[in-house]
């Protein structure tokens, strides 16, 4: 699920170095771009876009150059979170399509900034052609923000199939399905560590009778509230939680370092009201925090490349237009 992106206008940003990351390089050029994951031998990236003649997000493939941008979701509907499976020929993302061809509507910022966990997203597997082989959700409600694991091939995803918006599981081919968190609230975006063995997201439990009221008002009408996130990581079962993050903010976007000993991850941590979120990296016990960027705008979505030697994310750094989000790579240092 996209974000907070439509938070953030552009601003003009310093081409800045930090400690980890080299020069950036920008991948694509206008509109909003976010969430780019690498396929597994590091040479293509699927991220979801809303450029012109898409009135709203669908996925796209690139090669890791930027070159080779075309579409691969189907056109119709909203998409989100789109991800390779190991074999590097096929696709899973989250789509609407099937309730209808058109964008949902808006979410109604009447009630405060919120987003949309649409009723109609399910997930499909699709050929890295754009071929939809299988439909892997049909659970009344939200089905969306899948990832991947390519050792196990366990799919993490967010579903609204318990009532609530949970962490559940499942194997590529849709079976299997197991629920992961219990606690009320929303619980989202989630990764596995390479290994198979860990799994990070971020989340936002109400934890009083006021709060608890207003997630459900909101879930009712298939909306959250996203500016409230902690880190929480857990084993693959989703046995032995704890706690990653305490900010009273912001942060989400959480992805582990390739050897499972750090989570890379965004946030506004210096303010909370601040429209402004850099990447920070966190070990995963909590100590260690050391912030990553400092691009002074939006920053956020990293993944290290298979091989480790290259993040790729997304940023506003640049911009031309209000609203406008650039996917961008950097090597690792």
């Amino acid at each position: 699920m996209r974000y907070a992106l439509v938070l953030v206008s552009a601003v003009s940003l310093a081409a800045a170095e930090t400690s980890h990351l080299g020069e950036p390089r920008q991948l694509t050029h206008g509109g909003q771009n976010a969430e780019a994951y690498w396929s597994p031998d590091g040479k293509r990236l699927i991220f979801q876009t809303t450029r012109p003649p898409y009135e709203c997000d669908q996925i796209f493939l690139m090669n890791a150059d930027g070159s080779d941008q075309h579409l691969v979701s189907t056109g119709k509907g909203r998409t989100t979170c789109g991800y390779f499976l190991a074999d590097g020929k096929h696709v899973v993302y989250a789509s609407t399509h099937e309730a209808a061809a058109a964008c949902p509507k808006p979410p109604d910022r009447s009630k405060g900034y919120v987003w949309g966990v649409f009723s109609g997203y399910d997930i499909y597997l699709a050929s890295d052609g754009g071929k939809i082989e299988k439909r892997l959700t049909d659970a009344q409600g939200y089905d969306a923000e899948a990832t991947v694991n390519w050792k196990t091939g366990t799919i993490v995803y967010t579903s609204l199939a318990s009532g609530d918006l949970d962490l559940w599981t499942m194997k590529p081919d849709g079976s299997g399905k197991r629920q992961l968190t219990r606690s009320l609230g929303y619980d989202g975006g989630a990764v596995f560590s390479r290994d198979g063995k860990k799994v990070v997201w971020r989340a936002n439990h109400p934890s009083t009778p006021e709060q608890t009221a207003r997630y459900k008002e909101l879930l009712n009408d298939n909306l959250t509230a996203p500016m409230k996130m902690e880190l929480f990581v857990s084993g693959a079962d989703g046995k032995n939680i704890r706690q990653l993050t305490s900010f009273g903010c912001a942060s989400f976007a959480p992805t582990f370092t390739p050897d499972g000993s750090k989570i890379l991850f965004s946030s506004n941590k210096h303010d909370c009201d601040s429209r402004h979120f850099e990447l920070f990296i966190i070990n995963t016990d909590g100590t260690g925090l050391e912030q990553v960027t400092h691009f002074g705008g939006f920053t956020s979505f990293p993944e290290f490349s298979p091989d480790g030697k290259t993040l790729v994310f997304c940023s506003d750094k640049n911009a031309k237009e209000r609203y406008e989000f650039n996917i961008f790579t950097a090597d690792w240092k």
